[in-house]
């Protein structure tokens, strides 16, 4: 059988328009079918609506934990954005592959599939898995309902390396983040009556601003963690609708924030805070002039940081890997705060750079794709050698 370069792999899986809003099950059905050809079972985990899947394997022996080599395969729309180039189909051009994914992180997933007949020649003493999942990027969804299966299972893995694009730099640490929506329901009339009605607008950015107060707070320099930039935990409002005239007092208005927070910090406690100010400060004065107005908070999305120890055997093994032991952070979430939180160590490292990611003409070298396909290899050696 002929293998199968990353390059080559690449460009199959950028042709799969898996974006969050889609289906990924042409792409996992790809995945499915090529590792079949080479002997590995996968077992696919279903969203509720079975339109998309998470997919797990194991290569090696099944009685003892091993490596997860961990990847998302959405991508972020194209939609508004000035591509020069078509994003669902590779191309290259002096050194560089184009198209939508290719940094984020398809490059990694192509890597990790090009390395698998090597993997599955070998006499592995701990086995390797690969987790490709769905909805990363809406929240880190898809990867929630098969950490569950794996935390049930006898023999968990030990660690997990996520293939996010670090520029094949070792991380060991990135911010957690909470998304959170807030509906301020007034009372309308006319404006020319303004002070007879409950302006949802005013109040939103009232509210608004004491976010911006948390924010200001958050980054004193007594806060600040210097393995991270910006260096200290962030609030920013990031959409905001309301109103319907000019005329009328608007009677609704809601807008979406997030708290990105350094590892150990809570980003409950900025909700909470903001609870209190508009329960304690707001919320008397709008139902005054009407009872039924109010003030709602509601999550959309959130993950964990993660911070593992530069000491663990996670460390050791990512510096072996990257040949680096110049571990650094990144400002983008992972899924590894799940992994984490599910009593596997887990460390960042890939190919490409997030400066690519999430933007028009998307692209990851060459030189990455090969250099992550060289560690790949470090890996196999690794995981066939005596422990």
């Amino acid at each position: 059988m002929n293998e199968p370069s990353s390059r080559a792999l690449l460009a199959r899986l950028v042709g799969f328009a898996t974006v969050s809003r889609d289906s990924n099950l042409e792409l996992i059905g790809f995945v499915r079918d090529y590792l079949a050809g080479y002997g590995v079972d996968s077992e696919l985990i279903y969203n509720p609506q079975r339109t998309k899947a998470n997919l797990f394997a194991t290569i090696g022996p099944t009685d003892r934990g091993g490596v997860v080599l961990s990847g998302h395969t959405d991508v972020v729309p194209v939609d508004g954005q000035a591509w020069t180039l078509e994003p669902f189909v590779l191309t290259e051009r002096e050194g560089r592959l184009y198209g939508r994914g290719s940094a984020d992180m398809k490059g990694f997933i192509a890597s990790v599939l090009a390395a698998v007949p090597n993997l599955t020649r070998r006499t592995l003493r701990l086995p390797v898995h690969l987790a490709f999942s769905y909805d990363e990027e809406v929240g880190c969804l898809g990867v929630r309902p098969m950490l569950e299966q794996l935390q049930q299972r006898p023999h968990k893995p030990l660690l997990c390396l996520i293939g996010e694009p670090t520029e094949l730099r070792p991380v060991l640490g990135h911010k957690g983040k909470l998304a959170m929506r807030c509906q301020v329901r007034g009372a309308a009339c006319h404006s020319a009556y303004a002070p007879y009605g409950v302006n949802a607008i005013e109040y939103a950015a009232r509210l608004i601003g004491k976010l911006g107060d948390i924010g200001t707070r958050l980054a004193r320099p007594e806060h600040h963690d210097r393995r991270f930039d910006p260096p200290f935990s962030t609030v920013q409002t990031g959409l905001i609708k309301g109103g319907r005239a000019l005329n009328i007092v608007p009677q609704d208005c809601e807008f979406d924030f997030e708290v990105r927070t350094l590892p150990g910090d809570d980003a409950q406690a900025v909700v909470d805070e903001l609870q209190r100010y508009a329960e304690g400060e707001l919320l008397p004065g709008m139902q005054a002039v009407q009872a039924d107005t109010g003030i709602g908070l509601q999550p959309l999305s959130a993950y964990p940081g993660l911070a593992t120890a530069p000491d663990s055997d996670a460390a050791e093994l990512l510096a072996l890997l990257s040949g680096s032991r110049e571990f650094g952070t990144v400002a983008f979430g992972t899924e590894g705060g799940l992994f984490h939180e599910a009593g596997i160590a887990t460390v960042v490292c890939g190919p490409g750079s997030m400066e690519q990611g999430h933007k028009p003409d998307e692209f990851i070298s060459i030189e990455q794709l090969h250099g992550c396909d060289a560690m790949l290899m470090r890996l196999a050696d690794w995981l066939e050698g005596p422990a």
